[in-house]
């Protein structure tokens, strides 16, 4: 199970993870697009670490597929993330300070599917997202994403 771990300074004790995430509105864009993970039942963005040899767009359209089924496009870059007070830690002992570039990514296309990490899809209001329990991390992303804006850095 992996637990976000909060201190000053704190990320400095883990490994650096370059990873990515995307948020996919629905049409009016009230909507977000949450999986429920498998090893936390905690809700959330879909994403994941890259992969080598692969860019970043190529890794968060492997990962929405990987986690929904749903084929997407990138549409913007939201965010670069990477909170050194912030470590996520696992149960085997692994450590990362992730830093995490989120994308808005629109549908082309798919079936929504579950998969090993992702037991739950929900299209949540954006207005209630606080009643689905997501990771806190994730509800500033997805609040960044609301903002039709230049890339926000933190």
């Amino acid at each position: 199970m992996a637990e976000l771990v909060y201190g000053d300074r704190i990320a400095k004790q883990g490994k650096v993870l370059l990873g990515c995430s995307a948020v996919a509105f629905d049409r009016a864009r009230e909507k977000v697009l949450l999986t429920r993970r498998t090893d936390n039942g905690r809700w959330c963005l879909p994403g994941g670490a890259l992969d080598p040899g692969e860019s970043v767009t190529e890794s968060v359209i492997r990962e929405f597929r990987e986690e929904t089924g749903l084929r997407v496009r990138v549409v913007r870059l939201v965010g670069i993330y990477s909170d050194p007070n912030r470590l996520l830690q696992y149960a085997d002992g692994n450590q990362f300070h992730v830093i995490s570039l989120h994308f808005e990514v629109a549908i082309d296309g798919g079936e929504l599917t579950l998969s090993d990490e992702t037991s739950e899809f929900v299209w949540a209001p954006v207005a209630d997202l606080s009643s689905f329990d997501p990771m806190e991390h994730h509800v500033e992303r997805i609040s960044d994403s609301i903002i039709e804006a230049e890339p926000v850095v933190k």
